[in-house]
């Protein structure tokens, strides 16, 4: 690997998908899921600190574009987001993302990078790393309901972060199933093709929902759900858009990132505006307990929320140092003269009539 050298203050380094794929490759998938967790607790636990508002969304029949935006008052971090669930049928990513971090003191981006995978890699180190705080002692099997883009990435970060070592994979695509099988395969984990979300969930202590389509939908009936287990439920993320049967919501405790946004997006959109929930970094500091009885109910309804990003933002930018795996980008009009912008282009301009 080649060693980086100090970045003119116009150059912005670019992580391309390429570059993504080899960070990953050569941190390795699990240690990069270990290690971005461990960036979004360190952030939680300053939750106090950062600028908060629900995310910027420009809704159509076919889909959602989102902006996402906090800042800790020293550097700022924004991702865009699509959610488009019919584009697979064009070969198309349902969800394709990027994102930018800047020094809050000069306005200057340090960072510009791709996040459609970044993004695979934080919603998975996300729920795991709430999950570590709420799953039932002892728990060792997952049920992935949901076998997408996301699937492996969801049940390597279990793997990694809590320790299961049994899957249980359905979707109403057999062929989502197969796709997940095969990708973990070499994962260590215990992989059980199901042929029903019921099969799924027997004898599983957690439960994961990803689904994609963009619709109130009842992917957990309220019967599936037996005492004692952890659903994480990340594929609710937009009005109009949930997986679980609001009974289940009733009987569970609910823990949430940011409730102002998950009340509009979440799987809580289907209940009451006063509907209990518990803030998930109040869990992490230790301000108020977590899962409290072994029979309980623990329900994680994640929308996915923008300090998420910034951690695995400040993550990518910390893991670049001593990396070849960017580009620099002639992003930031540089003149001699700060006050002189005219005057660049009329130099640009000489200097290509003389060539």
């Amino acid at each position: 690997m080649t060693v980086s050298q100090p970045v003119p203050m116009n150059l912005v380094p670019f992580v391309s998908v390429d570059d993504m794929m080899r960070l990953v490759l050569d941190i390795g998938v699990e240690s990069v899921l270990v290690e971005l967790a461990a960036y979004i607790e360190e952030d939680f636990r300053r939750w106090e600190s950062f600028d908060k508002t629900p995310r910027v969304a420009a809704h159509s029949e076919e889909g959602v574009i989102e902006l996402m935006p906090t800042s800790d008052g020293k550097a700022y971090g924004f991702k865009y987001v699509n959610g488009h669930p019919k584009n697979f049928q064009d070969g198309r990513q349902t969800v394709t993302a990027f994102g930018v971090l800047s020094d809050v003191d000069s306005g200057y981006p340090v960072l510009l990078t791709e996040m459609t995978i970044l993004t695979a890699l934080r919603t998975a180190a996300t729920s795991a790393l709430v999950a570590k705080y709420l799953v039932p002692e002892g728990a060792r099997t997952m049920a992935m309901i949901g076998n997408g883009a996301q699937s492996e990435f969801q049940c390597l970060a279990f793997k990694a972060v809590c320790g299961i070592d049994t899957v249980r994979l359905y979707d109403i695509d057999p062929q989502a199933t197969a796709k997940a099988a095969r990708n973990l395969q070499a994962s260590g984990l215990t992989v059980i093709t199901c042929a029903s979300g019921h099969d799924a969930v027997h004898g599983a202590e957690i439960v994961t929902t990803c689904t994609a389509d963009k619709q109130y939908a009842t992917i957990l009936t309220d019967n599936m759900v037996g005492a004692g287990i952890h659903i994480n439920a990340i594929g609710g993320d937009c009005p109009g858009k949930t997986e679980l049967h609001k009974d289940i919501l009733s009987r569970s405790k609910v823990f949430v990132e940011y409730p102002p946004q998950t009340r509009i997006e979440g799987e809580i959109q289907q209940m009451p505006a006063d509907f209990p929930v518990t803030e998930i970094w109040q869990v992490i500091t230790g301000q108020v307990p977590g899962r409290t009885d072994e029979r309980q109910i623990t329900l994680f309804d994640s929308v996915g929320f923008a300090t998420e990003d910034f951690s695995a933002l400040r993550y990518v930018r910390d893991k670049l140092q001593g990396t070849g795996f960017y580009q620099n980008l002639d992003l930031l009009a540089d003149p001699d003269d700060p006050r002189d912008l005219f005057g660049m282009i009329e130099r640009k301009s000489a200097a290509l009539t003389a060539a």
